[in-house]
C-alpha cells in the first residue's frame, strides 16, 4: 500500500472514530415529544379522573381530554448528540436547551416538586373556576406554601397550615395577612392562629426587618378554597398547571345535565385561575400531535397560543380559541347544537 493510500485510510478511520464518539457524547438539550392524553370525564386504570361526592352529578359522553408533553434528557440523563440530531429533523418533536426545562438555579428534585405543586394548585383553581361558573358558593382561605429558611417563621409555621387569623382578626385573603403583619414594627411579635390538621393553635413569631425596613416573618402563602362538597382529581404522574382548563370543563360537565361534548372527542390545554381566565402554555405543537393521535377532532386552544398553533395544527384537528371557561362552555354548546359562533384561531 502506498504512503498516500495509508494516510487516507488512517485519516478516514480517525474521522469515523471522532464521528462515532461525537454521536454518543452527552449534550445539554432536552427532546420534547407528544405525551399521553387522559379523558377528564373518563377513567384511568378503572378509577374516575374526576370524582365528585356530596353533590348531584350527571352522565357524560364523548371525551374532554387533557394533553401532555413527554421529555427525554435532563441533568441526570443527558441526551447523546445523535438523539438530539434526530429530534431536530422530526417535525413532531422539539429540541430545547436543558436549562429551559431544568433551570440551573434549581435541582431536579426542586423542579419535580414545583411541577407537583403546580398540578395541585391547578386542580384547586379548576374546581373553584367550575363552581364559580355554576354560581355555587365557595369559601376562600389562606394556607402556608413554605417558609424561608433562617427567617422567623421557619420551623414555626408549616406547609399546609391554614392561617385563620392574625392578632385575633379573622383573615381569608393573602392581602389581609400581609397587611396585618405590616402593621407591626420589625422586632415586634405577631400572633398567627392556624388550623393544622383538625386542631387550631396560636403561633407567636417575632418579626425581622426586611431590606425595605418593614416587618418580615418569611412565609410564602397561597390561596386555598373550602368547597361545599368533595371533588377529587387523579391523573397519576402528570405535573404542571396546563391541564386546568380541561379539569374545569370536566367538573362543569359532571355537575350539569346533558353532556357538553355532544359525543365528540375534544382535547385542549390551558392554565386557569379561580375566575375562569385561561392562560397560555408551553409545548402546544407536541400537545396537538398527541391529541390528534388519540382521535381528537377539536382542540381548545388558549388565545395566547393561537399564533403557534395555526402554524403546526395537524390535519383533521379544528382549533377553537378559548379565553375563559365561560367562553369554552359557549363554544362547546355551539359545536354541539350547530348554532352560534365558534371562536377560531386566526390564520397567521
Amino acid at each position: 500500500m502506498s504512503r498516500r493510500a495509508l494516510t487516507l485510510l488512517v485519516a478516514g478511520f480517525l474521522a469515523l472514530t471522532l464521528a462515532l464518539i461525537s454521536a454518543v457524547l452527552p449534550v445539554p438539550y432536552v427532546v420534547l415529544s407528544p405525551g399521553p392524553t387522559e379523558n377528564t370525564i373518563g377513567d384511568v386504570k378503572g378509577k374516575p379522573v374526576i370524582s365528585i361526592s356530596g353533590h348531584q352529578t350527571y352522565p357524560t359522553e364523548g371525551k374532554l381530554s387533557l394533553v401532555t408533553v413527554a421529555y427525554q434528557g435532563g441533568p441526570d440523563n443527558r441526551l447523546d448528540l445523535l438523539t438530539a440530531l434526530r429530534g431536530w429533523v422530526d417535525p413532531t418533536v422539539a429540541v430545547v436547551p436543558e436549562e429551559a426545562i431544568f433551570p440551573k438555579t434549581s435541582t431536579l428534585k426542586e423542579v419535580e416538586e414545583q411541577n407537583t405543586q403546580e398540578m395541585t394548585d391547578s386542580q384547586q383553581s379548576a374546581t373553584a373556576a367550575a363552581l364559580n361558573a355554576l354560581k355555587i358558593p365557595i369559601q376562600k382561605a389562606v394556607s402556608v406554601a413554605e417558609t424561608d429558611k433562617g427567617q422567623p417563621a421557619d420551623g414555626k409555621l408549616k406547609p399546609g397550615d391554614e392561617i385563620t387569623a392574625v392578632d385575633g382578626t379573622p383573615v381569608a385573603e393573602l392581602e389581609s395577612v400581609a397587611a396585618a403583619v405590616q402593621k407591626h414594627k420589625p422586632g415586634e411579635p405577631v400572633r398567627f392562629t392556624v388550623k393544622r390538621g383538625t386542631a387550631s393553635t396560636d403561633v407567636t413569631i417575632t418579626t425581622a426587618r426586611s431590606d425595605e425596613g418593614k416587618a418580615l416573618v418569611g412565609v410564602r402563602m397561597q390561596s386555598a378554597y373550602k368547597f361545599p362538597f368533595k371533588v377529587d382529581i387523579s391523573v397519576g404522574q402528570v405535573g404542571g398547571p396546563s391541564a386546568g382548563l380541561m379539569f374545569s370543563l370536566g367538573i362543569y360537565d359532571k355537575l350539569t345535565p346533558g353532556g357538553i361534548t355532544g359525543g365528540k372527542s375534544v382535547a385542549g390545554t390551558g392554565t386557569i385561575d379561580p375566575n375562569g381566565n385561561v392562560g397560555p402554555i408551553g409545548g402546544i405543537e407536541q400537545k396537538m400531535v398527541g391529541a390528534r393521535s388519540a382521535g381528537a377532532t377539536i382542540f381548545l386552544t388558549p388565545s395566547g397560543n393561537c399564533a403557534d398553533a395555526v402554524r403546526a395544527v395537524p390535519k383533521g384537528l379544528r382549533l377553537v380559541k378559548v379565553e375563559t371557561l365561560e367562553g369554552a362552555v359557549k363554544a362547546m354548546d355551539a359545536l354541539r347544537t350547530g348554532s352560534g359562533d365558534v371562536p377560531a384561531c386566526p390564520a397567521s
